[in-house]
């Protein structure tokens, strides 16, 4: 079965979605209905603002080069260090590297634009380095004060 929907990839390696009806959506995002449970189905691809633009029953459903593109792209969803203090941020215009503690270590990220840091709710934050890897804080708010300080600059 041929799905009504071609995905590609920019030169600048941002996925793109073109719709049966011609319809071209640069940046969209597979999102995971239940990561754990069922990995592989009810897949979504939604939009840069957020919104779900279709719905992938199976991924075995697709072809193998489209089934590709969309694991290459939640591979670095799924890995998501949690930060547990800003150490040192190169410079508080971007693009900044910023070196952190995380859970899994020491981190060196670079920050391209201030978009790049997304808040989740009223205290998480989603921050994503220029290689596109995800970093979580969970809760701002109980950072230490420097680290605070470093994040109300860029937010």
């Amino acid at each position: 079965m041929t799905p009504a929907f071609s995905l590609a990839r920019t030169v600048f390696g941002r996925l793109t979605l073109t719709l049966e009806d011609g319809t071209v959506h640069e940046g969209v995002t597979p999102v995971r209905a239940f990561p754990l449970s069922a990995p592989d189905d009810y897949i979504a691809l939604v939009s840069f603002a957020g919104r779900e633009l279709v719905a992938i029953e199976q991924l075995s459903e697709l072809p193998s080069a489209m089934r590709m593109l969309i694991i290459e792209e939640l591979a670095p969803r799924e890995f998501m260090p949690r930060i547990a203090s800003i150490d040192k941020v190169s410079t508080f215009a971007t693009p900044s590297i910023w070196q952190v503690s995380t859970d899994r270590g020491p981190c060196e990220l670079v920050l391209k634009a201030e978009e790049d840091i997304r808040r989740l709710d009223r205290t998480r934050l989603l921050i994503s380095d220029s290689h596109g890897l995800h970093f979580l804080i969970e809760d701002y708010t109980a950072l230490d004060q420097r680290s605070k300080r470093v994040l109300e600059r860029f937010l």
